[in-house]
């Protein structure tokens, strides 16, 4: 982990705040701290999604974004099944065609995943129908494009076929898309995390998102949906950052400024969940000049998993050598 932190002399006495929770409760506010300034490691190609905490002020968990393709929602009655849009992920709904047969992706609609986290825009969607205790799959076969690698690479088409969700365990089968060995996989539900990752490739669990209550921000690439200058959408993979999905909200002001802002403006805010509200609009790219920049008076405030209010601002985009990829972010518990 690069970190740095600089503190600087409180230049007021700290003001106890009163907070007024169900049935009237008294909440201590959580203690002021200096500013803190934390290099986020994503690396040059954004090969490393980074989970991060604000109230301890520190990296909770990296993965490479490679490492896997799907997501299985862990709560009690949980039961999407998400991509990882970090790697440009898309799926199409080839209906009910035999599984295992050769298949292509000619003239197919290929989708993703909502950037907002929205758990009813999700690509595959509802897969299921409902018989007794059970979740009974549809029977439809999913083209699956892996997407593509930090250098670009295409990481290969799959089918997949989602069987059942019995007693918190999900079934599947999945095979190459043009035909092949067909591979069967049970993924059992984590109620510390909100999904459980697989990798398509390795046909296996692999370790992702740590324990829900133990970070804030997710520090990733992820698709999302832009608009050409005649105003024509197209998907795009963009840098930035996602919340801690379902624990975390987000507000956004460019007027105040950042070194005064306070635990009451703070709470003042209109706070979105949306995964994206913090998203990837803090930089600018310079086609002419090939230099991100910052955008200086663009100030955050989060709800953190915990309860505290945090702000923080982006004020570089690059390591100490030079390259790309190393957001710096400045923050404060208010």
């Amino acid at each position: 982990m690069m970190r740095t932190a600089s503190f600087f002399l409180l230049l007021l006495m700290s003001m106890i705040f009163q907070s007024c929770f169900k049935k009237d409760q008294m909440i201590a506010p959580h203690p002021r701290e200096n500013v803190l300034t934390d290099t986020i490691p994503m690396t040059q190609n954004y090969l490393h999604q980074v989970y991060f905490s604000l109230d301890s002020a520190k990296i909770v968990s990296m993965n490479v974004k490679t490492v896997y393709d799907l997501g299985f929602e862990c709560s009690r009655s949980g039961w999407h099944v998400i991509l990882n849009t970090s790697d440009f992920m898309k799926v199409a709904d080839l209906g009910s065609v035999p599984f295992g047969n050769p298949h292509d992706t000619t003239g197919l609609k290929l989708s993703f995943d909502k950037s907002d986290g929205n758990p009813d825009s999700t690509a595959i969607g509802r897969w299921f129908t409902i018989s007794g205790q059970d979740t009974l799959a549809s029977n439809h076969v999913y083209a699956v494009s892996r997407g593509l690698d930090e250098l670009g690479n295409p990481l290969g088409l799959y089918q997949l076929i989602l069987d059942s969700l019995k007693y918190n365990t999900f079934y599947f089968r999945y095979a190459p898309l043009k035909g092949g060995p067909v591979s069967s996989a049970a993924v059992t539900k984590n109620p510390e995390v909100s999904y459980i990752f697989f990798s398509l490739k390795s046909g296996s669990v692999v370790p992702v998102e740590p324990p829900s209550q133990t970070y804030d921000l997710q520090f990733t690439q992820y698709t999302t949906l832009l608009f050409t200058s005649l105003g024509f959408p197209y998907p795009y993979l963009v840098t930035g950052v996602l919340l801690n999905r379902h624990k975390v909200e987000a507000a956004v002001d460019s007027t105040l400024d950042f070194s005064t802002i306070n635990r009451e403006q703070a709470m003042a805010m209109t706070y979105s969940k949306a995964m994206d509200a913090i998203g990837w609009e803090w930089k600018a790219y310079s086609f002419s000049t090939g230099v991100y920049t910052i955008w200086p008076n663009r100030n955050y405030f989060i709800h953190t998993v915990s309860g505290s209010y945090c702000k923080l601002r982006f004020i570089g985009f690059y390591s100490k050598d030079g390259l790309k990829g190393y957001p710096v972010i400045e923050y404060k518990i208010l």
